[in-house]
């Protein structure tokens, strides 16, 4: 196996919007944690990725970077099946404070209430993605001038 052509731990490790693909097909943006070789999504009932991934668990998930003035274009590209598991807060803490601050208390209402309602009662659960494949591509190039 070719060894990725960047460290794709650090890469992961950014605020970077991913991208969610399931059956239907629909494709979605979303927050993502990266933790124990794993892609971590919040959702719930409320999202209908949660219903598409319960009925069928098929995924692609895409995260890139592309930065114009340095000419940096990289991409990790994952597939596998993902699961539905049940929420845990810290968990949640950890995701959310990558990309809202660490400052709860400068969120929005709706992103702490995920913390601090009942899990089982609002149905917030953690949508898990462990790839099957995970591909690393660097596309950058020398940008003009």
């Amino acid at each position: 196996m070719t060894p990725p052509p960047f460290d794709v731990d650090a890469f992961l490790q950014q605020p970077l919007t991913a991208r969610l693909a399931t059956n239907g097909p629909t494709v979605r943006p979303v927050w993502f944690l990266w933790e124990d070789g794993a892609f971590w999504i919040l959702t719930g009932p409320w999202a209908r990725v949660h219903t598409r991934v319960r009925d069928d668990p098929a995924v692609a998930l895409v995260v890139d970077e592309c930065d114009l003035t340095t000419g940096r274009v990289r991409q990790v590209i994952a597939r596998g099946d993902a699961r539905l598991v049940p929420f845990d807060v810290q968990r949640g803490r950890r995701e959310l404070s990558r990309y809202l601050g660490p400052d709860e208390s400068r969120w929005d209402r709706r992103f702490t209430d995920y913390l601090y309602d009942d899990p089982g009662e609002r149905g917030t659960a953690w949508l898990r993605l462990t790839p099957a494949s995970l591909t690393a591509t660097d596309l950058s190039y020398a940008p003009p001038g």
